[in-house]
């Protein structure tokens, strides 16, 4: 999942949370030149430049399938067989919901401004300055807007280290049995033969290559590798899909309705896999007739709803109790499977560069105003460093792929996807007369369910990060675990 920042810190003057600057999207597809007035029909000028229905329908997937999508087969465990997929259907329609909402306000608040476009944040700044007791504190509309972008990016990248050392780590270990048989056992499919290291000394190695990565100054050098990276994903799901439906054992004796106590944990994966409403907007004021957005959103996020509940089904109804945090840990020894881990480690590498330059295009800039020319460059890479540290840090301190999927999306996309956008509407036209009583009670209760989720969510993936813990801390100085 893309998300995509609201803010510019580069310019004389500004501050942390200020002016929009360009996305990881804008990088790697450049806008048109913009129109100098509001765009009441949202007719493009200059169209020819903007990008089709078939190109924004591709970067609207690319910004919706990651590894979220390979962690649903365990929220499904977590919710059950039926009620996890109709729970992914709920949420996906929600979630459609909302981000149709967000464009809905941006096109009112744009033409209400006499802006050609607004970006998220903006989008909350200026609906809160419609309401005259919240007009005077709109800027932190748009400041808790970019902090939660903050916090879900650096949470994406996180979930990459974690994904690439538990999958890196599986690949090695079977190094020496992998076989060209591919061989169904029901269990986690690969057996590990050969003693490996820990986890989290994965993610240390891996440490050094993403550092050189993220001091790549310009997103478009990377195109090239990004297009690879999303045709070697896209083959490794057409292998999963291919296996997991071939490999369903039958009769299937799986819970139809999984524990209350682990539904949070359903709640926190799906919705950190639906979280790519910060595409949205970008997406939208890049098309060379934005009119035509909302029948690829309806269409693109019509496919991205398919695919998750396709694959979280087919995917804990062929692997069970045993399913893992990522379903590319229960694919067998056997070449072909590891090759697809492999293939798939690839493209998550290099997205975390993507999903990295948002978090760094806020935070350093500011800094970097305060430098001398001489020393631009060192402090640069040096604060790039540090922030790649401290989320390998964060991954070290919680190497547990499926807890940590759900405690980000718990704790930050609950709020883009699902408690913000209701609450833009309500302020955007609360003095317009065009809320009814069934608007409104809609509006909050989708805030509601939101913040029900984030709070128990979070509470779960917590409680259960520290409980994991402390049950290795046991294994690990036990004196019957010794030998």
């Amino acid at each position: 999942m893309m998300a995509t920042s609201d803010v510019d810190t580069r310019g004389e003057g500004s501050t942390l949370f200020s002016d929009p600057i360009p996305s990881e999207m804008d990088a790697l597809c450049p806008s048109p030149p913009g129109p100098t007035r509001p765009q009441r029909t949202y007719e493009r000028i200059g169209g020819r430049e903007g990008t089709s229905f078939c190109q924004t329908l591709i970067h609207l997937l690319k910004g919706n399938i990651g590894t979220g999508l390979l962690g649903l087969p365990l929220a499904v465990k977590n919710a059950g067989l039926v009620l996890g997929p109709i729970s992914l259907l709920c949420m996906g329609v929600i979630a459609v919901h909302c981000m149709r909402l967000l464009v809905k306000c941006s096109h009112h608040l744009s033409a209400k401004m006499d802006r050609p476009s607004l970006s998220y944040g903006e989008a909350m700044e200026y609906g809160m300055e419609n309401v005259s007791w919240l007009r005077r504190h709109s800027q932190w509309g748009k400041h808790t807007v970019n902090l939660f972008l903050i916090i879900t990016q650096l949470g994406f990248c996180c979930v990459y280290f974690v994904f690439l050392s538990d999958n890196i780590k599986q690949v090695v270990e079977a190094a020496n049995t992998t076989t060209f048989s591919c061989q169904m056992n029901y269990t986690n499919q690969t057996q590990v033969l050969v003693p490996s290291f820990d986890s989290r000394l994965y993610m240390l190695c891996f440490l050094p290559p993403i550092i050189l990565l993220v001091f790549t100054p310009d997103l478009r050098y990377l195109a090239p590798l990004s297009l690879v990276a999303n045709l070697m994903m896209t083959a490794s799901l057409v292998l999963i899909y291919f296996y997991s439906l071939t490999n369903i054992k039958y009769p299937i004796d799986l819970p139809k309705v999984g524990r209350a106590k682990d539904y949070p944990l359903f709640f926190g994966t799906a919705i950190f896999a639906f979280e790519g409403i910060g595409v949205v907007l970008p997406l939208e004021n890049k098309m060379e007739r934005p009119q035509g957005f909302i029948p690829v959103l309806y269409l693109g996020m019509g496919i991205v709803t398919f695919l998750y509940i396709s694959l979280g089904t087919i995917g804990y109804m062929c692997f069970g109790e045993h399913i893992g945090g990522s379903i590319t840990l229960n694919l067998p020894n056997c070449w072909t499977y590891q090759v697809v881990k492999l293939l798939y480690c690839f493209g998550i590498f290099i997205t975390f560069a993507l999903q990295f330059y948002v978090p760094a295009e806020i935070l350093i800039p500011p800094v970097m105003e305060r430098v001398s020319q001489r020393w631009k460059t060192p402090v640069n890479l040096l604060l790039r460093s540090v922030m790649v540290v401290f989320t390998c840090a964060l991954a070290v301190l919680i190497p547990e792929l499926d807890l940590v999927i759900s405690l980000v999306g718990s704790v930050s996309s609950s709020f883009l996807a699902l408690i913000f956008p209701p609450i833009l509407e309500l302020l955007t036209f609360h003095t317009e007369g065009a809320l009814s009583p069934p608007v409104t009670a809609k509006n909050v209760a989708i805030s509601l369910i939101g913040l029900i989720g984030f709070l128990a969510g979070t509470y779960i993936a917590v409680e259960q990060i520290v409980a994991r813990n402390a049950l290795k801390h046991v294994e690990t100085f036990s004196p019957f675990s010794v030998q």
